[in-house]
């Protein structure tokens, strides 16, 4: 379909229309998509269909929404679990990727966006939104690159017309490209860089961004045309480093080689950053292209006060300092749970599925304080003064052999949802206030899970912590033998930290 025949359709659609617009988001737990979610909300004028891996992410969200968020299960890799979501939408956004799945991850977006766009066309969806990257067609761009704008054509290959928008390194609290930058520049005096750092940027705020998110639904000119956005700041990413510094109270010197590669310089900003190496590689790979804005037609359709980057940098620190509400971060991308297939590898103990570690803890506390206390985990509350040592030294050992380690911190408050990121864990169950189950991320031999049950006591509630090692191979043994003498020391004092004042 041709961009003004859909903008024709679009502004002869029927004027009588619902009192709230319905629109649908996919992705709707990640960074870009949780703060349209809030916009949306925040504005009144709209009912929401959140899909997601784990709705449950967004179970008090629905709560408290009177009714105009209803929240799905749904998997753009499966077509068939969108459509019940997609009935009755007027406009569907798709704000999904892949990154942090693997070296595949283009082929999984481009298969998405097939799926997503076949749904939306059986449902009747009159279209879809898309949030993609800056770069032009002339330059070899990255393979991150590439994909966005793959799965911008994948998204067209129906009836439904797009509005793809593009934009390159966004700037707010959470924002994974802004954590790199912040770190770099708060923890390294000197840099000694890559040529990348003189490729040019315009970097855009992530108010911004959601602002002609939502500002293209009233735009009739929009409809199937793929969009520029920008803050309007042409920068280097070296200049953008030196002003988030100066921002900080600091100063840095950059020093630029020619030697540093794409891999190696993930790698580096791996250790230095709270940014996983699954994320950092593909978007260090991007910089080498000059990611800036040539079509202006949006800032005349749409006209924004738009904020330059050391404005939307100011209000990004300010926002981590004096946190109020918990708000989407890059982190909030769950990370689907590895297939293992342990078959007949050979194993330590042939006969035992896993490896396991029971502490019991009897408290006066209620089941509802029991479960808040153990909710706490992580972040800065930790994991114990004494046997803290122990995990960070894990932490650091994880973080060296490409894991997360504990950098990613953990969500802001004590409430806790499935899908939620605490460190090097991910919280596979959160049944309040019986059950609480950590899944690691962290490199290990197997899968190992931290398990916390609340259950009726002698006096109060009783706390049973569980700690468990599938056995999928010979290592996965040797790993538990050689942990085994600090379990005493460290799971014992795990339990009473976690029910401490």
């Amino acid at each position: 379909m041709s961009g003004s025949a859909s903008r024709r359709d679009w502004a002869n659609r029927p004027a009588a229309v619902p009192e709230l617009r319905t629109v649908a988001i996919a992705g709707a737990t990640g960074y870009v998509g949780g703060r349209l979610l809030d916009r949306l909300l925040d504005d009144g004028g709209y009912r929401i269909r959140a899909i997601a891996r784990t709705p449950q992410k967004l179970a008090s969200v629905e709560a408290a929404s009177g009714g105009r968020l209803r929240t799905f299960q749904g998997d753009v890799q499966k077509s068939d679990s969108l459509d019940e979501s997609l009935a009755g939408v007027e406009v569907a956004y798709y704000l999904v990727h892949s990154l942090g799945v693997g070296g595949d991850f283009g082929d999984t977006d481009i298969r998405g966006a097939e799926n997503f766009a076949a749904a939306c066309e059986r449902a009747g969806v009159r279209r879809i939104v898309y949030l993609s990257g800056l770069g032009s067609q002339d330059d070899e761009l990255s393979e991150h690159l590439k994909s966005r704008h793959e799965s911008g054509d994948a998204l067209r290959t129906t009836s439904v017309p797009v509005t793809e928008l593009r934009a390159a390194i966004i700037v707010g609290s959470g924002s994974a490209s802004f954590e790199i930058i912040r770190d770099l520049s708060r923890k390294l005096p000197v840099m000694v860089t890559p040529r990348w750092v003189s490729s040019r940027c315009e970097p855009i705020g992530i108010r911004d961004v959601v602002s002609y998110l939502i500002g293209v639904l009233d735009e009739p000119r929009t409809v199937g045309e793929t969009l520029e956005i920008g803050g309007g700041d042409v920068l280097t990413y070296a200049e953008m480093m030196r002003r988030c510094a100066e921002e900080q109270g600091k100063r840095v010197r950059i020093l630029t080689v020619p030697v540093l590669t794409p891999r190696l310089s993930s790698y580096w900003l791996h250790l230095v950053t709270s940014v996983d190496m699954s994320i950092a590689r593909p978007l260090i790979d991007g910089l080498r292209n000059d990611v800036i804005c040539r079509d202006k037609r949006v800032r005349q359709w749409i006209p924004l006060e738009l904020a330059d980057y050391r404005t939307s940098v100011r209000r990004a620190l300010a926002r981590e300092k004096s946190r109020t509400k918990r708000e989407s971060r890059w982190t909030d991308a769950s990370i689907p749970a590895r297939v293992r297939e342990v078959g007949d590898r050979l194993r330590l103990m042939p006969s035992k599925e896993r490896f396991s570690e029971t502490r019991t803890f009897e408290t006066d506390l209620s089941d509802e304080e029991v479960f808040s206390r153990i909710s706490r985990i992580g972040g800065e509350f930790g994991y114990g003064s004494i046997a803290g040592f122990l995990w960070k030294v894990r932490g650091l050992i994880d973080r060296v052999g490409g894991g997360p380690g504990l950098r990613r911190g953990r969500p802001f408050g004590n409430e806790l949802r499935q899908g939620d990121a605490v460190d090097f864990w991910r919280v596979v169950e959160c049944e309040r206030p019986r059950r609480l189950s950590l899944v690691a991320e962290m490199r290990v031999p197997g899968e190992a899970r931290l398990t916390w049950t609340v259950e009726p006591g002698a006096s109060g509630a009783r706390l049973v912590q569980t700690a468990t090692l599938t056995n999928d191979s010979l290592m996965s043994g040797v790993y538990w033998y050689m942990i085994a003498p600090a379990h005493d020391f460290v799971f014992d004092r795990l339990g009473s930290h976690l029910l401490s004042d």
